[in-house]
């Protein structure tokens, strides 16, 4: 179970200084519906991820957490180059990720142990894990949206993207809390030459 104590309050993205609006990443991804899903017109990065779990989160008097509907995503859909779910986040709904998989360019589903699954084109495509002894699985989700989205950035291929993502968050539960986070030389060793 899990209890939200306190919410952040909402973030305007207009108050967002002017030089992180070009930024080449931005990657919005809320913990509690405290930010809108769509970037405004005076922003302009080269990759706009979204991992939109806060955005399919509700809680009720006591602050217990519980999945709901993301409602008026479309826009947002539509708007990012690529979008990082969990089968959690959507209790295991095939066709709500097949929905989603269709209105938007890139969806990638994390599966935990059982790696990831990409959604491009109109293909699918299933990445395993490779068997590690897990340590501390909290972090690891995010871990595989950031190495996914700067991967994707550099390479312009999701499939590379998915696989590079799968390896290091494979990495990161052998660890305790933040030593979970990605060394040099796994980083390293997790990358395969692509030609862009």
């Amino acid at each position: 179970m899990q209890y939200l104590r306190a919410q952040a309050p909402r973030i305007d993205l207009n108050r967002v200084p002017e030089p992180w609006r070009n930024a080449s990443i931005i990657h919005l991804g809320p913990i509690a519906n405290e930010i809108e899903p769509v970037l405004p017109k005076a922003f302009s990065p080269s990759l706009l991820g979204l991992t939109p779990q806060g955005w399919m989160r509700q809680w009720d008097a006591d602050g217990l957490v519980s999945t709901c509907e993301w409602t008026d995503s479309e826009s947002a859909l539509a708007q990012a180059n690529a979008i990082v779910i969990s089968r959690e986040d959507v209790n295991g709904d095939d066709l709500l990720i097949e929905h989603m998989a269709g209105q938007t360019k890139i969806l990638v589903v994390t599966e935990g142990a059982a790696g990831a699954v990409l959604y491009w084109n109109g293909d699918r495509r299933r990445f395993p894990a490779p068997t590690v002894h897990e340590v501390d699985a909290t972090g690891a989700g995010d871990i595989f949206a950031t190495a996914f989205f700067v991967r994707l950035l550099n390479t312009r291929d999701p499939w590379e993207s998915t696989r590079f993502a799968t390896l290091l968050a494979s990495h990161s539960v052998a660890r305790k809390g933040l030593d979970g986070i990605p060394i040099s030389l796994e980083i390293e060793q997790s990358m395969m030459v692509v030609i862009p």
